[in-house]
């Protein structure tokens, strides 16, 4: 099926088309990759899927007399603002508010291709040029932002996103759903001449933003047209069922409160039937609408199976784009995470309902990576945001869909849950039967804990057991790596993670296995320090006990506050959102530092400074079991 031809980015691609003018122009922070992994060519495709004329602009430059904001025209319907796959802020600095190496969505790494927040800069630049035009924000960072959140990098709160944007519209988490139902409802408007609409100088009709919002029903009062979305409203007002946060003038001068408000905002997030939630910021509500509920098999199949080129923009021949390296002769196999991790946005953006794609869609997307440049047999990953959720889900639906529970395994697996793993198994030996596969690596993180839990059920215990054996001798690439983030077990509470019990059972298992199989594999535990809760004596324990398991630790990370967290809350607020409780937080740069320095005790240049630290805290007992 390879190749295609890309969306137009210039006013010649457009013309190559036949095109006068888009439907949808979508302005990028990252460089355009026709990738599924990659969201504006996502929703690029399946716009063009639905008939509409798209045109992606990557990384316009934001300076000087703004041509690139201008090349490409006036839309027939809307400006779309994606502003990339990660956040700008984390994309661009480390946890310690240092420049990142490279910018892994950009050629070659360059930092200098984005903004700082692009969709505020984007959508401002956007409402400048063409003030009648609406403009729908979209991607992890509007999404992360969609309410009153903290901000690590300008350490304070700020309020939705929506109120400095200039924007009309957020379309948060993944937003295949409400994107094609508003694409529906313009192209109805404009089809029928809707009285608000605006006219060209030939007599074409194009959308308004006063036509925009009357069309979705986000003007005014009542119930909107669309799911997932985040509009403000001076004239709205909140119904007997509508969750009424704490304002966000409130929440940033009562840190406290904004525990409260984020305790609502993540169990509507993660809820199958969620409630509107109504936030007032000024003059205005900030309105969230509840999401739509998780994508069936066949819509996310539609999704990855559109004609992606799989390729960059042929613009950056000879360029190298990080991200796209890795992930180029990857499958994502499903959306969505059910574990609920305290510092992880997966839930917040995807949720936490398992939505999979099917067999048939997955070998079809294996063999066009089959077909694609420079591949030589080798899948990097076949996997998702946890790699062995595939096809999971509730027993009892209507159970799952009353749930408001962040996670389905903590504090405790739900019993509800069926984790058979045997989905799973057959995919990785589908895949692998193809000739031309000569190896499917898992490169996604996954967890040990639905493989060591048992199940009550002597065929799904049967296969989480063939699915670990699977996974340790035919799809490791010499190193398996898992993350069970820390030792202590009252930090991995707060953490929403299993207790380290279960990772010393799953390295027994997994060295048994290497041992019986005669394979020289190793396992790489991934670990956090200065996450809330955590203390410098709790590091020091972490030191011991992982040199006490011959580990000299190399994937190891400083808690970073990402906006829309549970654990950034807290370390924000100070009170922990599930329980209101006080939390201690590492807050300052040598806090953070001396609880960073632990993970290296085998350095020579930090024993000095670790021995210190250890009589500092009271703890002299623990410098002969580091340094004997």
């Amino acid at each position: 099926m390879l190749p295609t031809l890309p969306l137009p980015t210039t006013r010649k691609e457009m013309e190559q088309r036949g095109w006068t003018q888009a439907d949808v122009i979508l302005f990028s922070g990252d460089a355009y990759v026709d990738h599924p992994s990659f969201g504006v060519a996502v929703i690029g495709r399946i716009l063009e899927a639905e008939g509409l004329r798209v045109a992606i602009v990557p990384q316009p430059d934001w300076h000087g007399d703004l041509r690139d904001f201008k090349r490409l025209g006036r839309p027939r319907l809307w400006f779309g603002i994606s502003p990339g796959a990660m956040d700008s802020m984390v994309n661009k600095y480390t946890a310690a508010r240092r420049l990142r190496s490279e910018d892994a969505y950009s050629p070659d790494g360059r930092h200098d291709l984005r903004p700082e927040y692009p969709t505020i800069v984007y959508s401002q630049i956007l409402r400048r040029l063409y003030p009648d035009v609406p403009i729908v924000a979209g991607g992890i960072e509007a999404s992360m932002r969609r309410l009153t959140h903290y901000d690590y990098w300008q350490e304070r709160f700020r309020p939705s996103i929506l109120c400095d944007s200039e924007a009309d519209l957020i379309i948060y988490g993944m937003g295949e759903q409400p994107t094609i139902e508003m694409a529906h409802l313009l192209v109805d408007a404009i089809e029928t001449y809707h009285p608000l609409l605006d006219y060209d100088e030939e007599g074409a009709a194009r959308m308004s933003r006063s036509a925009f919002r009357d069309v979705l029903g986000i003007e005014g009062q009542g119930q909107p047209q669309l799911r997932q979305i985040v509009y403000t409203s001076s004239s709205a007002e909140p119904e007997a069922d509508d969750i009424v946060l704490h304002s966000f003038e409130e929440a940033s001068k009562q840190p406290r409160l904004h525990a409260e408000n984020f305790k609502h905002i993540e169990e509507q997030s993660n809820r199958w039937q969620a409630k509107r939630i109504f936030q007032r910021t000024g003059n205005e509500w900030v309105i969230c609408e509840p999401p739509y509920p998780p994508m069936t098999t066949e819509q996310l199949d539609n999704s990855f199976d559109l004609p992606y080129t799989r390729v960059p923009h042929p613009k950056y021949a000879g360029k190298r784009i990080p991200a796209y390296e890795m992930i180029k002769f990857s499958v994502c196999l499903h959306r969505g995470c059910f574990g609920g991790c305290a510092f992880c946005t997966i839930s917040a953006h995807q949720g936490k309902f398992i939505a999979s794609r099917s067999k048939e869609s997955i070998l079809r997307e294996v063999k066009q990576i089959m077909l694609m440049p420079g591949f030589k047999g080798y899948l990097s990953d076949l996997g998702g945001p946890s790699a062995n959720m595939y096809m999971m889900r509730g027993r009892n639906q209507r159970a799952c869909q009353k749930c408001s529970r962040p996670s389905c395994i903590h504090p405790q697996v739900c019993p509800n849950l069926n984790g058979d793993h045997t989905a799973l198994i057959d995919i990785y030996r589908s895949v692998d039967a193809i000739k031309g596969i000569k190896k499917s690596f898992i490169g996604s993180g996954v967890r040990y804990d639905l493989m060591l839990h048992d199940w009550k059920d002597e065929r799904l215990n049967r296969a989480a057991s063939n699915y670990t054996r699977e996974l340790i001798t035919r799809h490791v690439s010499g190193r398996l790596k898992v993350a069970p983030e820390h030792t202590s077990d009252h930090v991995l509470n707060l953490m929403r993670k299993p207790s380290f019990k279960l990772f010393h059972d799953f390295k027994r298992l997994f060295d048994r296995i290497c041992d019986q199989t005669d394979m020289h594999q190793q396992l790489i535990p991934y670990f956090i320090s200065s996450h809330p809760g955590c203390t410098a004596e709790d590091m020091a324990t972490l030191a011991v006990e992982t040199k006490r398991m011959d580990f000299r630790l190399e994937q190891v990370q400083d808690f970073t506050p990402t906006p829309m967290t549970t654990a950034t809350t807290a370390w924000a607020t100070g009170y922990y959102p599930d329980t209101l409780q006080p939390v201690f937080s590492a807050r300052s740069p040598e806090e953070k530092q001396t609880q960073r320095m632990f993970f290296f005790w085998y350095q020579p240049d930090k024993r000095r400074e670790i021995e210190s630290e250890l009589r500092h805290i009271g703890r002299e007992d623990l410098i002969t079991k580091l340094f004997k």
